[in-house]
């Protein structure tokens, strides 16, 4: 079962530090029964084994787990945008060409040349706001409104995994061979997801991330994680 605590409706970084502080004091002081916490935009969703919940306290496992979330808010420490989240994740990115087909129709859409849109889109700050869709998929704040894209009218059956897009107001990486449909302007050569690892995530969210534009002979001589 499940609690979804709501934040607001705008997608922001205050919004999203407060989420993100939120649950980092849910996780240091967690309650009998808590199973998961999973942050989106605006929203933390609690899941909670309602058993567990029952034998903690008097009243219905939701009674219970809405008076201590209701608890621990009360206790939680001022919290700002400007919180510490440590130093920029750097993923470097190939632009345009195979790697990036939509490059130029972003470039079109957005008045600008395909090298003034790479110069944008690596020169910006980025928040990894949440992970979702699929394994790994960063969506990321910070994307500069001149480079906002419709998304494609006719997803991709294939997109590879590295592939960063603009969909909307948001930019992000497939870290999976999937279906999608944002406009691929770019690919990393990095693994953002390793099922194999004890954290398989590159990326968690809260972290600030920048990306550094590469060479396609960079890209292929990139050494393999």
């Amino acid at each position: 079962m499940a609690v979804v605590l709501e934040f607001g409706t705008v997608i922001s970084e205050a919004t999203n530090a407060i989420i993100q502080a939120v649950a980092d004091y849910l996780l240091a002081h967690p309650f009998p029964g808590l199973q998961e916490l999973v942050p989106a935009f605006t929203t933390l969703t609690v899941f909670y084994d309602p058993w567990q919940v029952r034998a903690a306290g008097a009243g219905s496992p939701f009674e219970v787990v809405a008076a201590i979330l209701r608890e621990r808010l009360a206790q939680l420490p001022p919290t700002t945008a400007d919180a510490e989240t440590g130093p920029a994740v750097e993923i470097p990115v190939c632009y345009g060409g195979e790697f990036g087909p939509d490059l130029e129709a972003v470039a079109r859409h957005c008045g600008l040349s395909p090298a003034e849109v790479v110069a944008r889109h690596a020169g910006a700050d980025y928040r990894v706001h949440f992970i979702g869709f699929a394994p790994g998929f960063p969506y990321l704040g910070g994307l500069p409104a001149e480079l906002a894209m419709p998304r494609r009218a006719s997803p991709r059956a294939r997109v590879p995994a590295g592939a960063v897009g603009i969909a909307g107001a948001q930019t992000g990486i497939y870290c999976l061979p999937t279906p999608g449909g944002w406009q691929l302007i770019g690919r990393t050569p990095e693994r953002l997801f390793r099922p194999e690892a004890a954290d398989p995530s590159l990326l968690r969210a809260g972290q600030r991330l920048r990306f550094v534009s590469i060479t396609a002979e960079q890209f292929r001589h990139w050494p393999a994680a």
